[in-house]
């Protein structure tokens, strides 16, 4: 949370962030020496799992907040898509996430436990939706794929519906206007 807040504090008001990471984020390691280009062999449920996938959470924080200089779609800027946008994705309101977590904390169950939203859609399909919904005039810019992009990603929430009697409620039609008004008074409003 301090990563996350640091950062948001450095993009506010353009400062430049240095963050100091460890070796532990490469876990154990199947390469030797490790460059920073390597991923890691880390173990996200062992006993040192918290604290390497905090520090592997900051550098993604980190990175992602390198590469993203704006909320396209709240800026009037092209909303990019890259490849050929077919790839899918699922996406969660937070309220859902609050409540699974909530449920999960006042379960007796232990373990990893998928608390995402099943619904799948193409990245193609979210920019048509996010331009539907939130700007009509907004424009799509296809650009190459990224290094790495997985094809698919879609949680199975079966064990959450079991042990939980967990799913998620909100549509991404009904998440995405609630997600907008609160960028636009985040974004916008911080500046004044």
């Amino acid at each position: 949370m301090g990563t996350l807040n640091m950062l948001g504090l450095a993009k506010r008001i353009g400062a430049k962030l240095l963050l100091t990471s460890t070796s532990e984020v490469y876990g154990d390691p199947l390469e030797h020496s490790q460059k920073e280009t390597y991923w890691g062999h880390v173990n996200p449920t062992g006993v040192r799992s918290c604290y390497d996938e905090g520090k592997r959470t900051a550098e993604t924080l980190a990175m992602d907040y390198h590469r993203a200089a704006d909320v396209e779609a709240l800026r009037r800027q092209p909303m990019t898509v890259y490849g050929d946008g077919k790839q899918t994705r699922s996406f969660q309101y937070v309220s859902d996430l609050v409540d699974g977590l909530v449920t999960l904390m006042e379960s007796e169950h232990v373990g990893p436990f998928n608390l995402g939203n099943p619904g799948e859609f193409t990245m193609l399909e979210l920019a048509e939706v996010v331009k539907e919904i939130v700007d009509p005039s907004a424009t799509i810019e296809f650009k190459p794929n990224t290094a790495d992009d997985p094809h698919k990603r879609r949680p199975d929430i079966t064990k959450a519906k079991e042990f939980l009697n967990w799913e998620p409620k909100v549509s991404l039609r009904e998440g995405l206007p609630l997600m907008v008004n609160d960028f636009r008074k985040r974004v916008f409003e911080d500046k004044t």
